[in-house]
């Protein structure tokens, strides 16, 4: 069976998430049935990430078997007519060896976190970025980061519900810089634990605001304990911004 790497583009405001569930619409279910109505099949489709509800993503990566060798092009444009009027686009249709596998071939996640840093409330972000109206320092924020880049045992900011088999993973990077009124986080690692990126950037945030010192946050890193964690970022800020592989 013809195996077909998907690039998806979603706003991730209205699911419950990219995967599956039994309550709620998800992105996954939304392609899937797509898939259904364009070939006739019922599938089951593999993401590279599975992003929470409320989390966008400009370079989500899937993959899907079909039963007929179609032109990609035609997959891609197939896919988004039946897509519609969800938020949600493919913007790439490949063929892939049978090896290929979204999420188990993955070498590298990307993502940023927004926050709009400004007295007055977004009209064009709402929902798509995390609105701070307090003074946030950004080069305090960025210093700090550097603390957790490198491999660690991120137990301080993983969920609860996280379901990885070790706690230890390496951070490539996580910069931070200000643009005009928003802070952008970089965040990259071949993966990340449930609520990794969120929880850091909520704990960063602290810095930022003046509440923690540097020190703080590399303690709260080797306390291991999700107690230490600042609160957690909320979702609309986070977007999934490339799959390296």
């Amino acid at each position: 069976m013809p195996r077909y790497k998907l690039v998806v583009e979603y706003d991730g405001t209205p699911f419950v998430g990219w995967q599956f569930q039994a309550v709620g619409c998800s992105v996954q279910q939304c392609i899937e049935n797509a898939i259904g109505r364009f070939t006739g099949e019922t599938v089951r489709i593999q993401g590279a990430g599975r992003t929470d509800a409320g989390v966008h993503a400009t370079h989500q990566v899937a993959h899907v078997d079909l039963a007929r060798d179609w032109p990609t092009d035609t997959v891609r444009d197939a896919l988004n007519a039946h897509l519609r009027p969800h938020p949600i686009a493919i913007l790439s249709a490949e063929r892939v060896d049978d090896g290929f596998n979204a999420r188990m071939s993955a070498r590298g996640r990307h993502y940023l976190y927004r926050i709009l840093n400004r007295r007055p409330p977004p009209a064009l972000d709402v929902d798509r970025a995390w609105h701070v109206k307090w003074p946030l320092d950004a080069e305090r924020m960025h210093d700090a980061a550097q603390a957790l880049v490198g491999m660690h045992d991120f137990t301080t900011f993983r969920s609860s519900d996280c379901q990885a088999a070790s706690p230890v993973k390496t951070l490539s990077r996580l910069d931070v810089e200000r643009v005009g009124q928003e802070i952008r986080v970089y965040a990259s690692a071949r993966s990340f634990l449930h609520h990794q990126v969120r929880s850091m950037v909520g704990s960063l945030h602290q810095v930022a605001a003046g509440r923690w010192t540097k020190a703080d946050l590399a303690a709260a890193l080797e306390a291991r304990d999700r107690s230490r964690c600042g609160p957690m970022a909320p979702s609309c800020g986070l977007y999934l911004t490339g799959v390296d592989y």
